[in-house]
């Protein structure tokens, strides 16, 4: 029986893998943070990447019922659309460029709901060749990424 050793090099490289492998899984539209307090005032990022070869040229996102966005981020070249009910802002629609193998992040402020113990961000990513992808419900149920959990307030 022969044994190979791997050499510093190969070391390097399954280091190297290793390390990639979990930022290629989590390539998608994202929202954080994944922790609030229930009826804070919170600033979210939501991470735009293009991880295949195709471009991304929209994210959508559906503000959920409790949730009151206050402020929106529109960065310079960017464009948004918003959908109300009554004096909600119910959905936002980025339009972006975001070439292959990049990423931007764009931001909002919201108001949480009082009570609850997760808000669920509905998340889709719009492809320059049509295709639509949802960032929310998975093959295993919802994804972690589309969730913030809420923590209870302090008693005053």
């Amino acid at each position: 029986m022969q044994i190979k050793r791997i050499g510093t090099a190969g070391r390097a490289g399954w280091m190297l893998l290793g390390l990639c492998v979990p930022v290629v899984l989590s390539a998608h539209v994202t929202v954080q943070p994944r922790q609030s307090m229930q009826g804070a005032t919170e600033r979210y990022t939501v991470r735009i990447p293009s991880e295949g070869d195709v471009a991304t040229v929209a994210a959508e996102l559906d503000v959920p019922e409790g949730v009151i966005v206050e402020v929106l981020q529109t960065p310079i070249g960017w464009t948004y659309e918003v959908k109300h009910a009554e004096d909600r802002i119910v959905s936002i629609r980025w339009n972006v460029d975001v070439k292959p193998h990049e990423f931007l992040e764009v931001g909002f402020v919201a108001r949480n709901p009082r009570q609850g113990t997760q808000i669920v961000w509905t998340l889709r990513q719009v492809f320059a060749d049509g295709t639509v992808t949802d960032w929310t419900n998975g093959p295993n149920g919802l994804r972690p990424t589309a969730i913030t959990e809420l923590t209870p307030r302090p008693q005053q």
